[in-house]
């Protein structure tokens, strides 16, 4: 079981190739199968200064609110991603698996980095294994979100008002 006591997240990337440790993000809840943290960008940027996301590690989904300067929603996020855990280290590693969704407020929503996804197994950077894995789990994404499911992914951080 993964504790929150002084966990160490890290965002691993096939595209650029870095890893990350998130170590300003603040942990807000965990159980055995969510964490939910919040945080703030990294590099400054203009469109978005801060948000909250909640990993889904059963799923390899990770839901992401990003805001405004003004603390206006700007989008949800959704990153298809792999977990892995280092017990010693007692860190989680999240990886990047490059297939992402983008959902706008109005509902609207696109579907994004899938050249990415195919540059990566073309340069032998991801396996085709985590390519399956990215396919599927943006399949089930998407088929909550054509549903008109996606509540279910948004719960965990707007109970928590995130």
């Amino acid at each position: 079981m993964i504790t929150q006591d002084n966990l160490k997240i890290y965002r691993q990337r096939f595209i650029p190739p870095e890893c990350i440790l998130l170590k300003d993000d603040i942990i807000v809840s965990q159980t055995e199968d969510m964490i939910i943290t919040k945080w703030k960008t990294l590099k400054p940027k203009t469109a978005f200064q801060h948000g909250c996301s909640c990993y889904f590690l059963k799923k390899g989904i990770k839901v992401s609110k990003y805001y405004r300067a003004d603390d206006s929603l700007l989008f949800w996020y959704c990153d298809i991603v792999d977990y892995s855990y280092n017990e010693t280290e007692h860190a989680l590693t999240v990886t990047d698996l490059l297939a992402d969704v983008i959902i706008y407020p109005d509902g609207r929503f696109k579907v994004v980095d899938l050249d990415e996804l195919a540059d990566a197994l073309e340069q032998k950077t991801i396996t085709q294994e985590q390519l399956t894995r990215s396919l599927r789990q943006l399949n089930e994404l998407l088929t909550l979100i054509y549903r008109d499911k996606f509540d279910q992914l948004e719960a965990p951080l707007n109970i928590l008002g995130l």
